[in-house]
């Protein structure tokens, strides 16, 4: 399984030309994003609650990176795991989810 870290995140901001950008997919519940999400220009951030993934997996493109991203990063990894068995190849975890991301990138967004 592949993790990102939060800096390493930010540094997928500038693909190379004609590269796809990355999906941040938030498998959080919808209580937990309305509290706290991850929001980078240029990216798109889809929420997607874990339980729903495999019933809406027609929605993602396996030809786009895909960043999980859960609160610790346990849910997102088990996504991700789901992901690579259905053949996606460019799918990361979020290494210590929206909570490591707000500690050590971007304290704006809220820890709960």
């Amino acid at each position: 399984m592949k993790q990102i870290s939060g800096r390493d995140l930010v540094g997928m901001t500038n693909p190379a030309a004609g590269a796809p950008i990355p999906l941040l997919l938030d498998v959080r519940e919808p209580w937990e994003f309305a509290l706290a999400a991850i929001r980078i220009d240029g990216f798109e951030t889809r929420l997607m609650p874990m339980n729903s993934v495999p019933g809406r997996i027609s929605e993602l493109d396996p030809a786009q990176p895909v960043v999980c991203i859960c609160h610790h990063g346990a849910r997102s990894a088990q996504v991700v795991a789901f992901l690579e068995r259905q053949g996606f190849e460019a799918v990361y975890n979020l290494a210590g989810g929206l909570d490591a991301w707000s500690a050590q990138v971007d304290d704006a967004v809220p820890r709960y």
